[in-house]
C-alpha cells in the first residue's frame, strides 16, 4: 500500500520531497538578466579602462618587507620614497601597523639587494627610530610571463573540461549554462580586483580557480535535481518544474555557502593582509556563484526551451524482442 501511494503522488506529480515554499525563481528571470548584463558591463569597463593592478607574481620587481619598532604612517614612507626616485613603488601594511611591504618594479641597473639595501637607506634617512629589513624577493619579468600565461590557460582548460564532462554527463543545454554561469562569476570576480585596484596576484588566482569548482559544484547539485524532477513529475510546465527544483535544493545550497562564507570572513579580517585578496575573491565569487546557479545557470535553460522529453531515458527493448 506504501508503495502503490509512493508511486501515486509520483505520477501525480506530488513529490514527497516537495519544499515547504515554492518561490517563483524563473518569473523574475528578465530581472536576474538585467542585474547579470549591468555586473558583467561594469566588470568589462573596468578592465578595458582600468586593467588589473598585477602583482610582482605576474609582472616581475622586487618585495622588501619593513618593521619598525612603533607604528608608522604609510603616506610619509610614500612621500619619502617618491622624493628619492622611487615614484612607481608600492607600499601597503603587513599585518601589523610596524609592519610595511614595499613593492618596487625591476631595475636594469640595480640587483635586488642592491635596491633593497638603498630603499633601507632611505628610509634610515628621515626616520627617528631604525627600520629593520626582514625579508627580500625578487621575481624576474620571464617569470611574471610565464606565469600569466600559464594561469590564463588553467582557466581556459578548466572551462573546456568542465563543457564536456557537463555536456556527457547531462545534456549540452546543461553544459552550456554551467559554463556561462563559470564565466559570469570568474568575469565579475576578476572585474571586482580591476574596479577596486586591489592586488591580483598568484594568490588571487588560485581563487578565481577554486571559485570555478564551488560554483559548479552548487550548479551540478541544483541540475541533477531539475534532471530527476523532469522525469519524475509527470504534470507541470517547465517553468513550474525548475522553480520546484530550485526550492529544494535551496536551503542546501544557502546553509553551504553561508557557513563557507562565515569562514572566508573570518580568514580575510583576522588572516592579515598577506591573504586578503585571496579571501576577498572567494567572498565575492561564493555570492556571485550562489546566484548564478539560479538565475543564470538554471535560467538558460529556460531560454534554451528545454523540455521534458529532452530528459526521458530510452526505451530498453523487452528481453526477446526480434532485432532488425
Amino acid at each position: 500500500m506504501a508503495a502503490a501511494a509512493w508511486r501515486g503522488c509520483l505520477f501525480e506529480g506530488k513529490d514527497m520531497a516537495q519544499p515547504r515554499y515554492r518561490f517563483d525563481f524563473m518569473g523574475k528571470r528578465y530581472l536576474a538578466l538585467g542585474l547579470s548584463g549591468v555586473l558583467l558591463l561594469l566588470a568589462l569597463g573596468a578592465l578595458i579602462v582600468r586593467g588589473l593592478n598585477l602583482g610582482l607574481d605576474f609582472t616581475g620587481g622586487t618585495l622588501v618587507e619593513i618593521a619598525y619598532p612603533t607604528a608608522v604612517e604609510l603616506d610619509k614612507v610614500r612621500t619619502l620614497l617618491t622624493q628619492n626616485g622611487f615614484e612607481n613603488a608600492a607600499v601597503q601594511r603587513f599585518g601589523t601597523a610596524r609592519e610595511i611591504l614595499i613593492r618596487l618594479p625591476p631595475d636594469p641597473e640595480l640587483s635586488s639587494a642592491a635596491l633593497s639595501d638603498k630603499v633601507l637607506e632611505v628610509l634610515r634617512s628621515e626616520a627617528s627610530a631604525q627600520p629593520e629589513l626582514r625579508r627580500v624577493e625578487f621575481v624576474g619579468p620571464q617569470v611574471g610571463e610565464d606565469l600569466t600565461e600559464r594561469g590564463g590557460v588553467a582557466v581556459l582548460f578548466s572551462l573546456i573540461g568542465i563543457l564536456i564532462y557537463v555536456a556527457w554527463r547531462f545534456e549540452y543545454r546543461f553544459a552550456l549554462g554551467a559554463v556561462l554561469a563559470l564565466v559570469h562569476d570568474c568575469l565579475i570576480t576578476v572585474g571586482f580586483f580591476a574596479l577596486t585596484q586591489r592586488e591580483f596576484d598568484l594568490s588571487v588566482l588560485a581563487a578565481v580557480l577554486a571559485i570555478i569548482g564551488y560554483s559548479l559544484n552548487d550548479t551540478i547539485v541544483v541540475f541533477d535535481r531539475i534532471r530527476e524532477n523532469f522525469r519524475r513529475m509527470r504534470r507541470g510546465e517547465a517553468l513550474e518544474i525548475i522553480n520546484t527544483s530550485i526550492s529544494q535544493t535551496l536551503s542546501r545550497t544557502l546553509l553551504t555557502s553561508g557557513t563557507t562564507l562565515l569562514v572566508v570572513f573570518a580568514l580575510a579580517w583576522l588572516g592579515g593582509e598577506i591573504i586578503r585578496n585571496f579571501s576577498l575573491a572567494l567572498i565575492v565569487g561564493i555570492i556571485v556563484g550562489t546566484y548564478s546557479s539560479v538565475y543564470v545557470a538554471s535560467a538558460l535553460l529556460v531560454f534554451l526551451k528545454l523540455k521534458r522529453e529532452d530528459m526521458l531515458l530510452p526505451e530498453k527493448e523487452a528481453p526477446g524482442a526480434e532485432r532488425l
